[in-house]
């Protein structure tokens, strides 16, 4: 006797749901973590379910049907509808339950925001958090994520982005690396000087603005290093490597201490804008709304942030 799978609805109209979104029966599989066959065999359930079929496939291509077009729009529909009807039932006194996949930038993630998300778990018990550090850009779909925090980053129309609050940057140097170099008294002199990129957000040009005059002034520079990391950048600026553009939380205590040294204090670069980001739906669980409630709380009082109206 063949075994079969229970049918259940819900979960083939989530698989037509995947394929269609993730373009192929072989990466919908590689997204629910499970094989092509599965993937294959509810897409055919469904298909015979409906009586109908929702999509053509060759070897090369797959093409949905006038009825698969219909169908994957209704199915969505059905599945937001069936998470909102999930997520009020299991519910307790507006209590989120399930897990949120969150995705943070690595230095942000592991040093400014683990307090407000311990907090964040401690007062719902019901949730678990799956806190994915990593400054690439968020594919929601085949990361399997909820939303991600971003810094710095363009707005993608594609998405719902909410700004959160602002991370003012400071350009540090050692005293040991200014020492050989002199007094700086325009940042046109910068750029002979060596340099530390954090090339997430520069690495061949540096934009400046005057704090009074408000002139703006571009620089060309040519780093000896290039990193991803705001930490590496730090680490070799007090090692004398050369000058770096981080955000200020960073460096704010070795300048406290006379370790680093901030350089033109009349010229600033721009801050880098917070957004939470996440895909667009017609239903948001209360685990996403209530995350998203904290980080409009707290991100603007989070050390070394700036809320977004102040001057």
């Amino acid at each position: 006797m063949i075994k079969t799978e229970r049918i259940d609805r819900v979960e083939l109209m989530r698989t037509f749901v995947r394929i269609v979104e993730a373009g192929s029966l072989s990466a919908a599989a590689k997204q629910m973590g499970t094989t092509q066959a599965t993937v294959s065999r509810r897409l055919q359930s469904l298909e015979t379910l409906l009586g109908v079929k929702l999509i053509m496939r060759t070897t090369h291509a797959m093409k949905l049907t006038d009825d698969g077009e219909r169908g994957y729009q209704h199915a969505k529909h059905i599945i937001d509808a069936w998470l909102a009807l999930e997520d009020g039932l299991n519910v307790t006194e507006d209590e989120p339950v399930g897990t949120l996949r969150v995705r943070a930038p690595h230095a942000f993630g592991q040093q400014q925001l683990l307090e407000p998300l311990l907090q964040f778990l401690s007062r719902y018990p019901q949730l678990s958090v799956e806190w994915m550090l990593n400054d690439k850009t968020v594919d929601f779909l085949s990361d399997n994520i909820d939303c991600a925090i971003r810094v710095g980053a363009e707005v993608d129309p594609a998405t719902v982005s909410v700004l959160l609050a602002e991370v003012p940057r400071s350009m540090v140097a050692s005293p040991e690396l200014l020492a050989q170099f002199g007094i700086l008294t325009h940042p046109e002199q910068l750029s002979a000087l060596p340099w530390i990129a954090v090339n997430t957000f520069y690495q061949h040009n540096v934009s400046l603005l005057h704090h009074r005059r408000k002139e703006a002034i571009t620089l060309n520079i040519s780093p000896r290093l290039s990193t991803d990391s705001i930490y590496v950048a730090r680490n070799a600026a007090l090692a004398g490597l050369g000058i770096t553009l981080v955000s200020s939380w960073m460096v704010e205590d070795d300048i406290a201490c006379g370790r680093l040294i901030t350089l033109l204090p009349d010229w600033h670069a721009s801050s880098l804008p917070v957004h939470l980001v996440y895909p667009w739906a017609r239903y948001y669980p209360t685990r996403l709304r209530k995350f998203l409630a904290l980080m409009k709380d707290v991100m603007p009082q989070v050390t070394g942030m700036r809320g977004v109206h102040d001057v």
